[in-house]
């Protein structure tokens, strides 16, 4: 019976030995196919909860062992507030913005007495504050202070109200109506802080960038809003005649009172200056900045002349010929319908009559686009014009002249 039982228990451990390997397989088949899951699970993860692994890589990162200089992730910068560049721009820039009041004769008439018969009428005259905008220091030493000239139109006074609560009358140096740009100065330059600019002619777009400014006056004094460049190049019409050009849009908050105050970028350097917003009902995040490279040269004129020159043609266009040009199916351009004959356009042979359609290789469409393109331009710049006159396509080169505001 011993024997019997060896043999029995030798044949047990061999069938144990048989089971045993034939759950090898399965168990590791099972191993793997857990692995798989849990990367599969991370994969998906990745897609449906981005900000989620962007947490998890950037914990992981901080607690690796060994690791020096870790990648700042999203997650690392919302945690960490303090090193948002935003912080630092408004805390470098902030002291350079200012509020500007403009402030209007307004006539009141006041009626006194104490009977009938003894009522009499007399008017006086006082300053109001009729607008508020925001401005930027750009010359600390002398003073000078940049801003929309909407901001300060047909102000007869106008004070500034200073990061330190001091609040000065301005002096109106120069205002450029066609660029929105004008020029203040005050008198007491005692700790001031300057603004360092930029180069708008480098931005693209999706850069971050900041609006500092005064919505709604001094209440809310140098608000920080931040969003980023959401488009270059905008035409802008602007209430009457106005048309501003070459704007760049952006979605960071600008609201009435902005205008005039800067617009930064991540860097602290003053890339645009805030005009205007499209108010359309419906419409959101959508705000418009004068370039700062395009808006310099104004700047210098204006305060070495208190007027600025602007390149021209000293021709008058009108948009009424496009209907027409559509209905017939012609070729979309300015139209001339009048003529300075001792004018840049008329010396090089413009008529009226005459359709504009390019300027150099630049096609244009209308009179806003010819204008637009001839601003790019300097006085006595050459540019060749391309224009149709009576069915045949014809050019003639033009040495820009000056209107000067």
């Amino acid at each position: 019976m011993f024997n019997d039982f060896i043999h029995k228990g030798v044949q047990s451990m061999n069938e144990m030995n048989e089971k045993k390997n034939r759950l090898l397989p399965l168990a590791a088949l099972c191993i793997i196919s857990a692995l798989l899951g849990g990367v599969s699970s991370v994969s998906l993860l990745q897609y449906v909860y981005p900000e989620t692994l962007s947490a998890i890589e950037a914990q992981a990162t901080l607690n690796s062992p060994g690791t020096a200089s870790p990648v700042t992730l999203l997650a690392n910068t919302q945690t960490d507030e303090s090193n948002s560049p935003v912080v630092q721009v408004a805390k470098d820039v902030g002291p350079a913005v200012v509020g500007v009041s403009n402030y209007q004769n307004v006539s009141n008439t006041y009626r006194y007495g104490f009977g009938l018969g003894s009522r009499n009428n007399t008017q006086s005259s006082e300053l109001v504050e009729a607008g508020t905008g925001s401005g930027f220091i750009i010359d600390a030493q002398n003073g000078y202070i940049v801003t929309n000239y909407h901001v300060i139109e047909n102000a007869q006074k106008i004070t500034v109200s200073l990061s330190d609560g001091c609040n000065l009358e301005a002096k109106l140096i120069g205002s450029d109506s066609r660029t929105d740009l004008a020029v203040l100065q005050i008198s007491d330059t005692s700790n001031l802080t300057e603004v360092k600019l930029g180069d708008s002619s480098q931005i693209e777009v999706g850069e971050f960038v900041v609006a500092i400014g005064n919505p709604g006056g001094n209440k809310f004094a140098r608000s920080v809003t931040a969003g980023v460049i959401s488009a270059t190049n905008r035409t802008l019409q602007m209430s009457g005649e106005s048309t501003l050009y070459n704007m760049l849009q952006t979605d960071a908050a600008i609201n009435p009172g902005n205008s005039g105050g800067p617009l930064v970028n991540y860097s602290g350097e003053i890339i645009g200056i805030n005009s205007a917003k499209y108010a359309e009902s419906g419409f959101e995040g959508m705000g418009f900045a004068i370039p700062i490279t395009e808006a310099t040269s104004i700047i210098t004129q204006l305060i070495e002349n208190g007027a600025a020159k602007h390149p021209a043609l000293l021709v008058s266009v009108s948009d009424q010929y496009l209907l027409y040009a559509k209905e017939q199916n012609l070729p979309l351009g300015a139209y001339i319908y009048e003529v300075n004959p001792e004018g840049p356009a008329g010396k090089a042979g413009i008529q009226e009559g005459d359709v504009i359609t390019h300027v150099n290789d630049v096609k244009v469409e209308n009179s806003t686009e010819l204008i637009g393109e001839i601003y790019k331009h300097n006085v006595g710049d050459k540019v060749t014009l391309t224009f149709i006159r009576d069915g045949q396509t014809k050019a003639v080169q033009v040495t820009l002249g000056e209107i000067t505001t």
